[in-house]
């Protein structure tokens, strides 16, 4: 089977093409270094030549509110349409728990944005919606800063490993599309604070964590249940503590 894999080069996409490939299917990372630009719409017509299966992994390089927004209509409309001349059997894209419950979010809405458009495509679909990656908490507690504290909400979290991701982004590569979406989870749930302060402590960074439910997290506010799934969800098996281990190693 060929699957093309847009973002292939990137964290999940470098992982989930490996996994694939072990199994034996043709895979093409897809990324503009490689000639293929899903903005410019350069090289798709070529690399979707007799695919049968695409994984969208592609994401903004600004978290603007007009530009990831911009990024999210415009690979869409470029990347669908071609995806439907070639004969695409299976669309797979890789959304956030909580796109639809945080609208003061700009990143969120450009998801929902860009779940609209697989929506209408006509193409047969599964979005994936993940909560956060464990392995962005570095960047979610320097986007949280306040002078020297760290001010994040105490609502649940629920990270998960981007080994995890890419394993169910490849099993789902090969299933039959959902026409649906398909929730991830970390297999633990704690207040969004705790886990940032636990990950800084594990590697020996000294900032505080403050929890303050006013904490905004990319613009929008954090309610208890804002980050984690509220029904059935495909959970990890990579644990905070476990992660953190094999953390402290890199850092």
């Amino acid at each position: 089977m060929k699957i093309v894999v847009i973002g292939g080069t990137g964290l999940i996409g470098s992982k989930t093409v490996g996994i694939l490939r072990q199994r034996s299917h043709e895979v093409l990372a897809a990324s503009p270094k490689g000639g293929i630009n899903i903005i410019t719409g350069e090289g798709l017509k070529v690399a979707l030549a007799n695919a049968e299966v695409v994984i969208d992994l592609a994401n903004s390089p600004s978290f603007e509110d007009q530009a990831v927004m911009e990024f999210f209509e415009t690979s869409g409309r470029n990347l669908l349409p071609a995806e439907v001349i070639a004969g695409v059997r299976h669309h797979v894209a890789l959304s956030i728990v909580g796109t639809d419950r945080t609208p003061d979010n700009g990143y969120f809405r450009a998801k929902i944005a860009q779940e609209k458009l697989i929506e209408a495509s006509g193409i047969p679909y599964t979005i994936i919606r993940s909560t956060q990656f464990l392995e962005f908490l570095a960047g979610i507690a320097a986007s949280s800063m306040d002078g020297n504290i760290v001010r994040l909400s105490p609502g649940l979290f629920q990270p998960i490993a981007a080994d995890d991701v890419a394993h169910v982004v490849a099993d789902v590569a090969v299933a039959p599309p959902r026409n649906g979406i398909t929730e991830i989870a970390g297999p633990e749930r704690i207040p969004f604070n705790e886990v940032i302060a636990r990950y800084l402590k594990a590697i020996g960074d000294p900032r505080q964590v403050l929890s303050d439910p006013e904490a905004r997290y990319w613009g929008g506010r954090v309610e208890e249940l804002s980050l984690v799934p509220l029904g059935e969800a495909r959970l990890g098996r990579i644990g905070l503590d476990e992660w953190l281990r094999s953390a402290k190693t890199r850092v």
